[in-house]
């Protein structure tokens, strides 16, 4: 059984038929991209699979359960995690607790189990509660380790003081605190130049070797190739092709939605760590 099932779903808004109709199925451990020209349809379809919308019609399973008409709270509980096309950061707080946020759905201890419960630990917090506090600040402390030199030393900095990159590094930060099954980054190097780009190419080749399971919508297509393990295509809120990279990469229907009549630009390329080339 896949840990991810899409079975014929669809999303209209006022007679407009943003996604029309899809089917996916993602196993554990595998690297969907969706790729497609603007407007496809991409990530009306990552906000069905969020919960951020709710589907018109149709059927979205996580592990065997019904997502439908639950709340993106409860997504977030069930294991799913995602970073957002325009990225979204908390611009009053600080690197450490925009990281944190990411980590509510896992508390336990500061979790009231009833009334008498709240209004006493709204004068002490127990000692477990405290545990757990420390507990998930050191893992969001060795989650933002991970970028190095990018995050690190800005620690105790609020995310509105973080260049553009940063922000993006600092959103795939706190979506990782959730310790998520199914992982969903929504154009994550947009508006990167060429070295960032390479860094969080390396980055998410990590997150795949690790067997995380991953969605990802990306238009740098040099990219997709180097990390999908199939790529799914859509044009005008439909899925138009599926398969293996190369098989994409050549299919003429693929060819005509994504590039219409004009022939590719030659793009500027940058090596990555391991000599792969991706698209500027």
């Amino acid at each position: 059984m896949a840990l991810l099932e899409v079975e014929q779903i669809s999303r209209y808004f006022d007679g407009v038929r943003a996604v029309d109709g899809v089917s996916l199925a993602v196993n554990e451990g595998e690297f969907l991209s969706i790729i497609g020209p603007n407007g496809a349809g991409k990530t009306t379809l990552f906000n069905l699979i969020t919960g951020t919308d709710q589907p018109t019609q149709g059927a979205i399973r996580f592990d065997g359960r019904s997502l439908v008409g639950l709340r993106p709270d409860q997504f977030a509980g069930r294991g799913i995690a995602r970073t957002f096309q325009h990225g979204r950061v908390f611009g009053n707080l600080s690197v450490l607790d925009n990281v944190l946020v990411g980590a509510h759905t896992r508390r336990k201890a500061s979790r009231p189990r009833n009334l008498a419960l709240e209004l006493a630990g709204a004068l002490v917090r127990s000692r477990e509660a405290r545990a757990e506090e420390a507990q998930l600040q050191a893992e969001a402390e060795a989650i933002i380790a991970r970028f190095g030199e990018r995050l690190t030393p800005r620690l105790h900095e609020a995310a509105s003081s973080l260049s553009y990159a940063n922000r993006r590094r600092l959103e795939l930060a706190r979506a990782l605190a959730l310790h998520p099954r199914l992982l969903l980054l929504d154009e994550p190097t947009a508006g990167m130049n060429l070295t960032e780009t390479a860094e969080m190419l390396e980055f998410i080749r990590q997150l795949k070797a690790q067997g995380l399971t991953i969605l990802l919508i990306e238009h740098k297509l040099p990219l997709v190739m180097a990390l999908s393990d199939r790529v799914m295509v859509m044009d005008n809120g439909e899925k138009i092709a599926e398969g293996a990279p190369e098989a994409i990469r050549n299919n003429p229907r693929v060819i005509e939605a994504y590039l219409g009549q004009k022939q590719p630009r030659p793009e500027q390329t940058v090596e990555a760590t391991d000599g792969s080339a991706v698209a500027g």
